[in-house]
């Protein structure tokens, strides 16, 4: 008895399937991918805390986003890339490994979306009540915002895994690129019903939060540039607007397709592919959307790059002239 609950603390994770002849190309990938992530994300941090005139409120949460990608990124992917070059058979990980994996996972999906729902209402305040944007969203009002963002995230995420956590064991094998809280109620053989509502009601709820918040500040949004003539406004709102709702899209589509790829046995290898995509595609992106395409970071790249460029010296000749 004592050797089975041994070997229960020990579970072997599927992984990422892959044949012996693509693992090289698919650990390149991977780790190119991971590189991006880390240091357009973290240089992203870095640019906006080093810049003065970035300590606006709209690029303090940036920074919120960034962290959590490489947060997020961090969490999954090393582990992937340790794994590759090794058999299935003997891909072992630790329970609460596992477990403080699947947190994260969690956590991370979370949390882009409350601090997407908070970077909604800050796009709202700058663009439908213009002149009270400096009162309303002040660092305080920022700091207080991300603190919500990261604290309700971690309290649904971890009465989630807490859940799943009471649970007693049967299996040892994680059928999934990584483990997530789906991976671990499943190595139970007790009534997971409880789970699957909450684990439902709080995507749902999260999901919901997410979709109502966008829907409503967009509309608000629109309503105000249709009715204001200011083509430079209408510019700005488009501008920013956009961004925004890039990144919430490549996110919301992620997720969904998980969540219903779940209710497809048959569909279990696109899931897991799903899974990995959510943990790359969206970090991967967030730097690319936000670092690129907003005008004021962009610029700020512009000269940081022109700093470490040598100029050209000007030789004078004997006459002293040029």
């Amino acid at each position: 008895m004592e050797n089975q609950t041994l070997d229960l603390d020990v579970l072997i994770v599927e992984g990422l399937k892959v044949t012996p002849q693509s693992s090289v190309p698919a650990f390149i990938l991977l780790l190119l991918i991971y590189i991006f992530i880390m240091v357009s994300n973290i240089g992203l941090v870095v640019l906006i805390s080093m810049e003065h005139s970035l300590h606006q409120p709209m690029y303090l949460l940036f920074c919120n986003m960034s962290i959590n990608d490489v947060f997020g990124a961090s969490a999954i992917i090393p582990r992937i890339l340790s794994d590759v070059f090794i058999p299935m058979s003997q891909r072992f990980m630790s329970y609460d490994e596992c477990v403080i994996q699947a947190f994260c996972a969690h956590f991370h999906a979370c949390i882009a979306h409350t601090v997407l729902i908070i970077m909604a209402f800050d796009r709202y305040v700058a663009i439908c009540k213009p002149l009270r944007y400096a009162t309303i969203m002040t660092h305080r009002m920022v700091l207080g915002l991300s603190v919500w963002a990261w604290s309700i995230s971690f309290l649904l995420v971890g009465i989630l895994i807490g859940l799943s956590v009471r649970l007693s064991r049967c299996r040892r094998v994680i059928l999934n690129p990584f483990c997530d809280n789906a991976s671990l109620f499943k190595l139970s053989c007790e009534n997971v019903l409880i789970i699957h509502i909450y684990g439902l009601g709080t995507a749902m709820l999260i999901l919901g939060s997410s979709m109502c918040s966008v829907m409503l500040t967009y509309l608000s949004i629109a309503m105000v540039c249709l009715r204001s003539k200011n083509k430079a406004l209408n510019s700005k709102a488009l501008q920013t607007c956009a961004t925004h709702l890039a990144a919430y899209t490549i996110l919301l589509f992620s997720g969904c397709i998980i969540i219903i790829l779940h209710r497809f046995p048959h569909l279990s290898d696109h899931r897991k592919l799903a899974s990995i995509l959510l943990h790359m595609v969206s970090p991967a992106m967030n730097a690319i959307i936000y670092g690129l395409q907003i005008k004021a970071v962009r610029e700020k790249i512009i000269i940081l790059f022109k700093r470490k460029t040598p100029g050209k010296v000007k030789v004078k000749n004997c006459d002293g002239q040029k």
